[in-house]
């Protein structure tokens, strides 16, 4: 069956966009959207019928048609089955994103899912299965790939000026463990012995890497700590290079993603510290850092990311990667995220969970591509 790579299918005038799971997340999703030309919010659906006036009142108060809405067990079924809907945008717990996911596409959408897409092996390759024989996108919705000093780090390896990278570090650090919501995710976290959200940190260094775009990941090995389940997962890629992902939304410590880059002539990282250092002698922290940095926060994805501050929008990241979305499904171009890296990012929560599980023994990552990771050449966002 052929690859989806670059896939590119029909421009579409104005994305008809079906919304399934109208909770915390699907509800900012639904408001960000007004800031978007070129798409419009056709159905709802959810399993309470009160959340479904929730966002219909959303959608009234910012001046915008009502959605047509579906409840119960069988809404997303029904919602996917609609004529009018060219894009199914998936905000539901993270047990149903793959079960969704494959109807819409089998219902001939175009998908968009929250991270992450799948929490198995055999449900990552079930959403690369259906996009090669449906045709059809499936975007994972990863909001931290659009993060300014992340899309300025990526200028800044376009330009060479950290040499060859040779190690990379991501993580997710969130002390969620006395927030009030989300409460099901904070059980699924005690519970899971490995990384089951690792995506946040994954996205960002996937692009750096270009993986299945000339690099892949060969191998992990991971360790959870006892009584804080700590994860720290090391991935080495085919040729050569490192990364580490970690996981803790237990301990009481600051907030982090890392964001951390290692190269023969140079080295960024954004938390704790902003930093720059260069081999030529430049040791850049804090705003001087930053400053560098926007020096080279150029491009299209920058651009939006601009746009979104300007209008004020909640948070800018979320603003990018939604415009970024629509505008290539506008004009017919690939997609900035493609079904291999929402197989490929996600597949790590199983194969975390095995390796923590078996004495931290290495387990083989899938090639989600089936041996065409090397036909593109770097990551790149399509205009």
């Amino acid at each position: 069956m052929p690859n989806v790579l670059s896939l590119r299918c029909p421009a579409i005038p104005l994305v008809r966009i079906g919304l399934v799971g109208v909770g915390a997340r699907g509800l900012k999703t639904l408001e960000r959207y007004r800031f978007l030309r070129h798409a419009a919010i056709c159905a709802l659906a959810d399993l309470d019928e009160e959340r479904l006036a929730v966002g219909n009142e959303a959608l009234r108060s910012s001046g915008r048609p009502e959605a047509k809405t579906f409840a119960g067990n069988d809404a997303w079924r029904q919602l996917c089955a609609q004529p009018d809907i060219d894009l199914v945008y998936i905000c539901t717990d993270w047990a149903s994103h793959t079960e969704i996911a494959t109807e819409a596409m089998e219902q001939g959408k175009h998908v968009a899912v929250e991270v992450p897409a799948a929490q198995t092996v055999a449900e990552c390759w079930q959403l690369v299965d259906t996009a090669e024989r449906t045709r059809r996108h499936c975007f994972m919705t990863e909001n931290c790939c659009y993060d300014a000093f992340s899309l300025s780090v990526q200028q800044m390896v376009r330009e060479g000026l950290f040499g060859n990278i040779t190690h990379l570090e991501g993580a997710y650090i969130h002390h969620l463990f006395e927030a009030e919501e989300s409460p099901w995710m904070i059980e699924f976290y005690r519970r899971h012995g490995g990384n089951p959200y690792p995506t946040h940190g994954l996205g960002p260094i996937a692009w750096l890497l270009g993986l299945h775009r000339g690099d892949r990941m060969d191998y992990l090995v991971s360790m959870t700590s006892k009584g804080t389940n700590i994860s720290n997962t090391l991935i080495r890629t085919v040729r050569g290079r490192s990364i580490l992902l970690q996981l803790d939304v237990k301990t009481p410590r600051p907030y982090s993603r890392m964001q951390t880059l290692c190269g023969t002539q140079g080295y960024a990282q954004k938390y704790p510290v902003p930093t720059l250092q260069f081999a030529d002698g430049r040791h850049l922290t804090g705003d001087e850092a930053l400053k560098e940095a926007e020096r080279h926060f150029t491009g299209d994805a920058a651009e939006r990311w601009k746009r979104g501050h300007a209008l004020g929008v909640p948070n800018e990241m979320n603003y990018t990667m939604d415009s970024r979305l629509i505008h290539c499904l506008h004009h017919g171009l690939p997609l900035d995220i493609d079904v291999y890296d929402a197989a490929e990012w996600s597949c790590i929560a199983e194969l975390s969970r095995e390796s923590a599980r078996n004495g931290s023994r290495p387990v083989t990552i899938p090639d989600f591509t089936r041996g065409e990771w090397q036909q593109l050449s770097g990551h790149q966002l399509a205009f």
